[in-house]
């Protein structure tokens, strides 16, 4: 008999995540399935997530959550619940996302203990082409029933290590050993989350196990990606304005337990159960130059930085989120019902252009060439990134990036067929600084302070 001590609200259902065929979404109501009372070991309590009919009908649990006390975890902890999608597999040869174990093998119980009460846990026997993702408890020895949770297509999911302890038998006199386990995604490739849906892994011993077979769900990271913003063109021979417009060229959505905010976890799955990285990509001039000469001559700028260590440093730590790296959160307490990693895309933050990446915060020396009678300038492309929460509130500080592979050259008057000619600029190495070589160029007489020089500089 289990128990039901939900003393919260239903959760109200975020949108779910689509993986295939599969949907996912999460939970903070459990029923209690059994708990070590009647146990000489250590206090620990076993949930089985309840989802609400009306909130999220059709979602089965994956496995048993283990706690390591008796308290109610009821709006205190979230669980991945899934159900099938209502559609086939993208890939016809695949079957159902989801499937009921064909039996179950019993892992252990508290025979031998001198309780007054059975308990027994079991794991999930999967069908062919499926896995197991959790444990399923039971307070007496009877097999639970096949349709108390559901396994999983082996492609939509990760093969995972075994984490922290959570609970072991020990001072129980059971005859077996027993210890369960919390579930460790391993790093997640660039544009993908693997996290672990709050199950747990469990052993007839009181020894971490080297080798498990644990698994966890696995997700990419949805990408909106929309055109970038239009290359500006000179059209006459003034000096163009500093900045042209911005335009929100990507947005990464993020679940909530892949972020840190100033409010609990569980709040965030209420208010926010998604957020936004919004990346906003705006051309910003470098440096414009107006060549009256009968010949061409060399400009040259210096382009700093967008990206400042300090400021991605403390957007990191506000949010959790590593702009070039795989991260994860870890509270202490244990807790955090969902252990992840999760990696943004290389390409929606430029760390796959250069080796140094967001750690390069040196100028970069730009030269140009103008063309005799010409005026040209040399843009950069700046991209900034915001955290947003769903109701369009920022998180943290905003941080900008910009590189030497964004710059472009544009000139006035444009070539014979009328249009204007857009080319990458000249540009020196700026960590060896070595510039490359240029003929120097005789230019009009003209007062040498009226004349764009080779050590003009925007900041």
């Amino acid at each position: 008999m289990t128990t039901n001590e939900n003393g919260a609200l239903p959760t109200r259902p975020m949108e779910s995540i689509k993986l295939d065929n599969l949907l996912i979404n999460f939970t903070t109501e459990f029923n209690r399935v059994l708990d070590t009372r009647t146990l000489r070991s250590s206090s620990a309590s076993f949930w089985r997530p309840a989802p609400a009919p009306d909130v999220l009908p059709g979602y089965f649990p994956l496995g048993d959550l283990a706690v390591a006390s008796n308290t109610n975890i009821n709006g205190l902890r979230v669980a991945a619940v899934v159900r099938e999608s209502g559609l086939p597999s993208a890939d016809s040869s695949k079957g159902n996302a989801l499937s009921r174990p064909n039996d179950f093998e019993r892992v252990w119980t508290d025979e031998g203990s001198g309780a007054k009460t059975d308990t027994s846990i079991w794991r999930p026997i999967p069908p062919a082409g499926y896995v197991a993702v959790g444990l399923v408890c039971s307070n007496d020895l009877i097999k639970p029933s096949l349709n108390a949770v559901r396994c999983v297509r082996a492609d939509l999911v990760i093969a995972s290590s075994v984490g922290d302890l959570i609970w072991n038998d020990e001072g129980s006199r059971a005859k077996k050993n027993f210890s369960a386990w919390s579930i460790e995604p391993p790093t997640a490739a660039a544009g993908e989350i693997y996290f672990a849906p709050g199950t747990f892994f469990g052993v007839q011993s009181h020894i971490k196990p080297a080798i498990p077979v644990a698994y966890s769900l696995r997700m990419q990271i949805p990408l909106e990606v929309r055109p970038a913003p239009e290359a500006p063109k000179l059209s006459g021979y003034e000096s163009p304005s500093m900045e042209e417009p911005t335009k929100v060229t990507q947005v990464a959505r993020l679940p909530f337990f892949a972020v840190q905010d100033t409010m609990h976890f569980i709040d965030q799955l209420r208010t926010s159960p998604i957020y936004r990285l919004e990346r906003t990509d705006q051309y910003v001039l470098v440096g414009h130059g107006n060549n009256t000469s009968s010949k061409a001559i060399p400009i040259k700028w210096t382009a700093p930085r967008a990206q400042n260590t300090t400021k991605t440093q403390v957007f990191k730590r506000l949010t959790s989120i590593d702009v070039e790296n795989a991260w994860s959160i870890k509270l202490h307490g244990n807790a955090q019902a969902l252990n992840f990693s999760a990696s943004l895309d290389k390409h929606f933050t430029h760390a796959e252009t250069s080796s140094w990446g967001w750690r390069d915060t040196q100028p970069q020396k730009v030269i140009a060439m103008a063309g005799k009678n010409k005026a040209v300038a040399v843009y950069q492309l700046q991209s900034t990134y915001q955290l947003l929460r769903e109701d369009n509130t920022p998180v943290a500080i905003d941080i900008e990036y910009s590189d030497d592979e964004s710059l472009l050259l544009t000139e006035f008057p444009s070539e014979e067929n009328g249009e204007n000619k857009v080319s990458p600029p000249i540009t020196t190495d700026s960590t060896t600084n070595q510039e490359t070589p240029l003929e120097p160029v005789e230019v009009n007489p003209q007062p040498a302070e009226d004349l764009p020089t080779p050590a003009e500089t925007v900041s």
